[in-house]
């Protein structure tokens, strides 16, 4: 029986979380991800070895991993000693498997055996790249974690430098793709910033595949100040040059005062969804009244668990594939 092939494009905890909660279904998962990061650990990695940022890579393929648990904890341990201080072993992993294999892409390729993951795991491009942005009052940030840090609204973002090649194998995956799902996820830095690499817009617009994004729960500050729905996803098809999004899934829960008032301390609010202006771009709303776990001091998350769900029946819907119920 043919698998479904899902291809997942992000980075940040997002897609790993997604990644974690799609690998108990029986689907050929493909996770293209940001190599943009330039903070922490990841960031004096990619500085000093001049290869693409590890951080978001190491966490899907944890995601993914078959390994025993104390395996995947030892791969994601941060040591506190001197020169590797702050650095996951991860990271460090990665990096030493670039010296020895002299590429970036296939150092991902070898831990991923190492670790037996289920799918799949492929950065976006094999290149070092910087994310810069030009905000609305023409400024140029450069460094994707600068970007928020500004606190303006963005107009676009770009890569530096600018013509950097997507691996070739992404591209196959979303020609090959029953599904694509953008997000969840920080919209420019983590979901857009693959959009950047050149050729990976035109392979997702030229895919057959439906294409879905999942919508943030929250607004992000310094990235996405006082955006709906619509207007993420109207970032996403500006960067891409065309509309391509057909599904959407996300949120209408109505949160208490506490909940309200701790986002509005950090300067974040709900991702409002306007069912109109959505239906009038021809995009279908898929939500559930569960999407949305309220955790300790009042943080608000995805359920995992319903939204893998959420994205598992959508593709048996887009497809002939008999129904599978994961255990328990």
């Amino acid at each position: 029986m043919k698998q479904l092939k899902v291809v997942l494009i992000g980075g940040g905890t997002g897609l790993s979380v997604l990644a974690r909660g799609l690998r108990e279904y029986p689907i050929d998962i493909t996770a293209i991800v940001t190599v943009a990061d330039d903070g922490g650990s990841t960031g004096k990695i990619r500085n000093e070895m001049d290869i693409p940022a590890p951080g978001d890579i190491r966490n899907v393929i944890a995601a993914l991993s078959d390994a025993e648990p104390i395996l995947e904890e030892l791969f994601q341990y941060r040591f506190e000693e001197h020169q590797i201080e702050g650095h996951s072993l991860g990271n460090l992993l990665l990096a030493a498997l670039t010296n020895i294999k002299n590429d970036f892409g296939h150092a991902v390729k070898e831990l991923s055996k190492i670790l037996n993951i289920k799918g799949k795991v492929i950065p976006s491009t094999n290149t070092n790249v910087m994310l810069n942005a030009v905000l609305e009052d023409g400024e140029i940030v450069k460094g994707e974690s600068k970007i928020p840090q500004k606190n303006k609204k963005i107009e676009r973002v770009y890569l530096e430098p600018p013509n950097v090649e997507p691996m070739e194998e992404a591209i196959d995956a979303l020609a090959e793709a029953d599904l694509i799902v953008l997000g969840p996820g920080s919209l420019y830095t983590s979901v857009i910033s693959n959009l950047c690499v050149k050729g990976m817009s035109d392979a997702i617009l030229s895919s057959k595949a439906p294409k879905l994004y999942i919508a943030n729960i929250m607004t992000q500050p310094g990235e996405t100040n006082n955006y709906d729905v619509l207007d993420h996803i109207n970032a996403i098809h500006d960067h891409a040059g065309k509309q391509f999004i057909d599904y959407v899934i996300c949120s209408d829960e109505k949160y208490d005062e506490q909940i309200l008032k701790h986002y509005k301390n950090r300067h974040a609010q709900p991702v409002v969804m306007n069912e109109d202006d959505l239906t009038k771009n021809n995009i279908k709303i898929i939500t559930s009244s569960n999407l949305v776990e309220v955790y300790d001091q009042n943080l608000v998350r995805h359920n995992t668990k319903v939204l893998a769900k959420l994205i598992y029946d959508l593709a048996l819907e887009l497809t002939s594939t008999i129904q599978f119920k994961p255990k328990k």
